[in-house]
C-alpha cells in the first residue's frame, strides 16, 4: 500500500502514531511506527491484530517497512477512529458520564472482550485510554501488552504462560497481576471494572496513592477492591461487584457479563446516544486520537518481569543509583529509566 504520512497525533506505549492517507484513494488511517530494530513489541501487536476481525476491535489495515530519515521504520496500519479515546470523552462530559452512556460503552467493550477471550487472547491493559471512539461507538485498541492464553490451561481463560512477562498499567492491575502470579482474561475484567469507575467519577480508581510501591502493595495485599460509587443504580453496582472480585476465579467472564441486567437494559439506539457523545472533529488533524501515554525519547515502556511487581519496586528502590521508577503526569504509567543512558 502506498501512503503518505501526516502529522504525529500522539504516542502509544512504545511508538509514535501518525495520521496517514492512501496515495490512490481518500482512505485515511492511523499508522503506529517505531524503528525496525526496536519493533519487537509492535510486531507482536501486528501479529495479534492481524488475526482479529470484530466490530468491537480496531481494524487491522496492514503493515510495512519504510526508510525515513536514514532509519528503517516498522509501520502498523490501523483503522482511524475520529472521536478520540474514552478518556477524552470523559473529559468532554465534564468528568462524569451519565449511567446510560456508561452502559452503552461498557456493553461494546464487553463484546470486544468476549470476542478476544473466545480466541484465547487476553488484552492485559484495559483502560479508558485504550478504548477508541468512532461513529459506531467504542472499540478496543493498543494490543502491545496482549498475550495468547495457553489453550491447555484455559479452563475459562484463567491462566497464561508463566514464562511471559507481566505488563500493563499499575492503576488498573488486578490483584493477581500485582502479585506477579498470573495475567489472563480475568485481569481484563478487573480492568473493565476500574474503567467503569473512572467513567462514572472522572477520578482515579485508587485514591491517596503517593508512590508506586504503596499502590502495588495496596492492590496486591490489602484485601481491598476499588470503591464502587454509591450514586450508581443497584444494577450498575452489582455489575461492578462481579468485575471487581479479588479472586480471579470468582470474577464473571465477559460472556456472563453480557447477560447481566445492567447491559441488557443499555440498548440505546445510535440516535439517542448522539445526545451524549460530542461531535466528530471537522478535520483529521483536529483530534489527538492516541494520547494515552506521552513519553520522552529516554523513557522505556515497562514490562514487569515474572518476579512480583512489588518485588521489582523494592529492588529498584534499593538500587536507585542504576534505575528508578517514574510516573507520568496522570500517575497511570510506570516507566523505568536508567541513569546510565
Amino acid at each position: 500500500m502506498d501512503w503518505i504520512r501526516g502529522s504525529t497525533i500522539g504516542h502509544g506505549s512504545t511508538a509514535a502514531v501518525s495520521v496517514a492517507k492512501s496515495c490512490f484513494s481518500d482512505d485515511v488511517f492511523a499508522v503506529k511506527s517505531v524503528e525496525l530494530s526496536q519493533s519487537q513489541l509492535l510486531q507482536k501487536e501486528q501479529k495479534i491484530l492481524s488475526e482479529l476481525s470484530s466490530p468491537y476491535i480496531v481494524s487491522y489495515k496492514g503493515y510495512d517497512v519504510t526508510k525515513e530519515n536514514a532509519k528503517h521504520m516498522f509501520n502498523l496500519m490501523m483503522e482511524y477512529m475520529p472521536n478520540g479515546t474514552l478518556s477524552d470523552e470523559i473529559r468532554k462530559q465534564d468528568g462524569r458520564m451519565n449511567e446510560p452512556l456508561i452502559g452503552y460503552y461498557t456493553k461494546q467493550i464487553v463484546h470486544g472482550l468476549e470476542y478476544l477471550h473466545s480466541r484465547n487472547i487476553a488484552h492485559c491493559d484495559i483502560k479508558e485510554q485504550n478504548i477508541l471512539l468512532g461513529k459506531t461507538g467504542a472499540k478496543i485498541a493498543d494490543f502491545g501488552c496482549s498475550r495468547w492464553i495457553d489453550p491447555s490451561e484455559r479452563d475459562g481463560g484463567r491462566a497464561a504462560s508463566s514464562t511471559e512477562p507481566i505488563g500493563g498499567t499499575p492503576m488498573f492491575m488486578a490483584p493477581e497481576v500485582a502479585r506477579g502470579e498470573e495475567q489472563g482474561c480475568p485481569a481484563d475484567i478487573w480492568g473493565l471494572g476500574c474503567t467503569i469507575i473512572e467513567m462514572a467519577t472522572g477520578g482515579s480508581v485508587w485514591t491517596n496513592v503517593t508512590n508506586a510501591a504503596s499502590l502495588l502493595y495496596r492492590i496486591a495485599f490489602s484485601g481491598e477492591s476499588p470503591e464502587i460509587p454509591k450514586f450508581l443504580s443497584l444494577q450498575a453496582r452489582d455489575f461492578l461487584s462481579k468485575c471487581l472480585r479479588r479472586d480471579p476465579k470468582e470474577r464473571w467472564t465477559a460472556k456472563q457479563l453480557l447477560k447481566h441486567p445492567f447491559l441488557e437494559e443499555s440498548n440505546l439506539n445510535s440516535m439517542a446516544i448522539q445526545d451524549f457523545v460530542s461531535s466528530s472533529p471537522t478535520s483529521i488533524l483536529d483530534q489527538d486520537i492516541w494520547n494515552s501515554v506521552e513519553e520522552s525519547e529516554t523513557m522505556d515502556y515497562t514490562i514487569l518481569q515474572t518476579v512480583s511487581p512489588l518485588q521489582r519496586v523494592r529492588e529498584l528502590g534499593s538500587n536507585s543509583g542504576e534505575s528508578k521508577w517514574r510516573w507520568n503526569d496522570d500517575q497511570r504509567w510506570i516507566t523505568v529509566r536508567s541513569n546510565s543512558e
